[in-house]
């Protein structure tokens, strides 16, 4: 508003006119506070790319790339090697190409002016939604801002062709490869719930699985957290054996900077025992080691999942016990209970559990003079047969060594889909998966224990 009413005095000086209205004494300090300015804001600008698209990526909406945690007590403190990289070569290309500080300004304006028409657009869902403002001044608040923006909205788009055309072009690209990659990815999600294994089919297959089982531990990676991924049934046809032990890994992040190692892994079993399947996600914060050696990575899983074990057969023997001695509460309070000799003479004739009781067990037992047996729910966790069973069968698999099964996953859209998704699946998105960065591209896997097996997932 100051370089305006000075253009109201002074037309002559629209070349030079923030400059040109600063006091001659004031120049040089309005001079190093402008560059500082510049350089805080284009600092700023860096940080909210870098948190725009983590949040995005994390939303699904970015292809994956490196981000790197430059804090270990901050966690929004971060680095993108490729988004520092792709904004200095646009900055020398920008300034190169446009050699005016003019078109460069228009660009910005109408930049500025968007970011205060989002902001407002927001600001209003929140009104609406989350704050659930009286209605009337949730429809005052984009009246009396949004007018004003509209008014500076269709002032700077007068220079659309003079440089202001830049952030459109940059806002539309970066809107179709967002809309393009998640538009793909939840296309692919579909794919992969619909081809989900049933448990019932494994279990119709039985403890084998219709093939030959060896010894070894195949580790399936997937990203579904529930289920058995469709890899695992592309590797039963085309694999002629099995490992003894599977388990099916999904790799998760989460917002703390350190995970501890007895935290890293959440097993659960899938199927019976006999099949020696199971469901482990493994945690990793943002400042933990990825890259870590996959000894000891192989190390740590296995001793979770003896852990778990172990766990396990002690709640199942905790379970047991307790439904016993409910069960001999229960036949307590029958004894108890006093009947008549009608149902006392009914009862002779009948073949009733009471007969099974442990007071009558120790009785008859103890006539015979022999030890009276234990049941199995009064074993320790450690004395289970079946237990020491598992867990020997564990470590011969582990002797045995490890396998990482690999999906290498290309997703095309059916043959009577429309021209426009053909061309998004097949070409866009089929691009950036080949350009982004890997699932797997954090874990150090030795290469020759890798076994990748391509699938086609129609969508």
């Amino acid at each position: 508003m100051g370089q305006a009413a000075y253009l109201m005095k002074h037309p002559l000086a629209v070349e030079r006119i923030f400059y040109d209205s600063v006091p001659e004494v004031l120049f040089w300090p309005v001079f190093v506070i402008a560059t500082l300015a510049a350089m805080i804001a284009s600092q700023a600008m860096i940080s909210a790319t870098f948190s725009c698209i983590k949040q995005a990526m994390a939303l699904g909406c970015f292809p994956r790339i490196k981000i790197i945690h430059t804090s270990k007590k901050v966690m929004g403190q971060i680095y993108i090697p490729v988004m520092n990289w792709f904004l200095m070569i646009m900055c020398i290309i920008i300034v190169a190409t446009f050699r005016s500080t003019n078109d460069i300004a228009n660009a910005y304006g109408i930049a500025e002016v968007g970011v205060m028409m989002v902001s407002t657009a927001l600001v209003t869902l929140v009104m609406l939604l989350i704050w659930q403002t009286n209605l009337y001044l949730v429809l005052c608040f984009p009246i009396f801002f949004g007018a004003m923006e509209f008014i500076y909205l269709t002032a700077v788009m007068s220079k659309l062709l003079e440089g202001g055309w830049l952030p459109l072009a940059f806002s539309s690209l970066f809107l179709c490869i967002m809309y393009t990659w998640n538009y793909g990815s939840v296309l692919k999600y579909q794919s992969e719930m619909r081809g989900k294994i049933s448990l019932d089919f494994i279990l119709d297959l039985g403890s084998t699985l219709g093939t030959v089982r060896v010894p070894g531990i195949g580790l399936v990676y997937n990203e579904l957290v529930q289920g058995i991924p469709s890899i695992f049934g592309h590797l039963l046809i085309t694999l002629p054996a099995m490992h003894s032990t599977i388990v099916f890994v999904c790799i998760k992040y989460v917002p703390v900077p350190y995970v501890p190692l007895e935290e890293r892994f959440l097993f659960r079993r899938v199927g019976q025992k006999d099949y020696h399947m199971f469901r482990c996600v493994a945690r990793y914060g943002y400042k933990d080691v990825r890259k870590e050696d996959h000894g000891s990575f192989e190390h740590l899983l296995v001793e979770s999942l003896e852990k778990f074990l172990r766990r396990e057969a002690q709640e199942l023997a905790l379970e047991v016990s307790t439904m016993e001695a409910e069960r001999d509460d229960v036949s307590e309070v029958s004894e108890i209970v006093p009947s008549s000799p009608a149902i006392a003479a009914e009862d002779l004739h009948t073949p009733l559990l009471s007969d099974q009781r442990p007071g009558d067990d120790s009785r008859m037992l103890g006539m015979e003079g022999s030890v009276p047996l234990l049941p199995s729910s009064s074993m320790s966790a450690e004395e289970d047969p079946s237990l020491e069973y598992e867990l020997a069968a564990l470590r011969e698999a582990m002797a045995s060594g490890f396998t990482y099964l690999l999906a290498h996953g290309d997703v095309r859209a059916r043959k009577q889909s429309f021209f426009t998704k053909k061309f998004i699946i097949n070409y866009f998105y089929a691009f950036l998966r080949r350009n982004c960065r890997g699932g797997t591209a954090t874990l150090k896997m030795p290469h020759s224990n890798i076994m990748r097996v391509g699938m086609t997932y129609m969508v």
